[in-house]
């Protein structure tokens, strides 16, 4: 059973750094594609990065292109979204989740397991 739990979620001031940690369990290797997605008080849950089940090809939202990145740790089974000059606007829960996909990659990405969330508030 795929498990995926987040880490490093807190308060942060404007202009200020967050990364966040996506721990992944029962997942047979090859790894799997696995990606962000927050849910913005008032909104939709919307995609925020994904990735490769080979960490070499990464998708970023356009919204958060030129602030937010994604990478992982294969060895670890570890997924981070590394956050920077975080917004009030960025404020919300923030989901790790996984398409259930190894071995193809298209940058379309629909998950189908899903973390319980960590929250990010940046506020000064």
């Amino acid at each position: 059973q795929v498990q995926l739990e987040e880490s490093g979620g807190g308060v942060v001031q404007p202009g200020g750094s967050l990364r966040l940690s996506c721990a992944i369990s029962g997942v047979a290797t090859p790894a799997y594609n696995m990606g962000w997605f927050r849910q913005v008080p008032g909104k939709e849950r919307e995609f925020v990065a994904s990735i490769s089940w080979t960490g070499l090809s990464v998708h970023v939202a356009d919204s958060v292109r030129d602030r937010f990145d994604i990478d992982r740790d294969l060895a670890e089974n570890m997924v981070y979204l590394q956050m920077n000059y975080l917004r009030p606007e960025d404020t919300g829960v923030y989901y790790c989740n996984s398409d259930g996909q190894s071995g193809h990659w298209s940058g379309d990405y629909h998950p189908i397991y899903w973390g319980q969330g960590t929250q990010v508030t940046v506020s000064s």
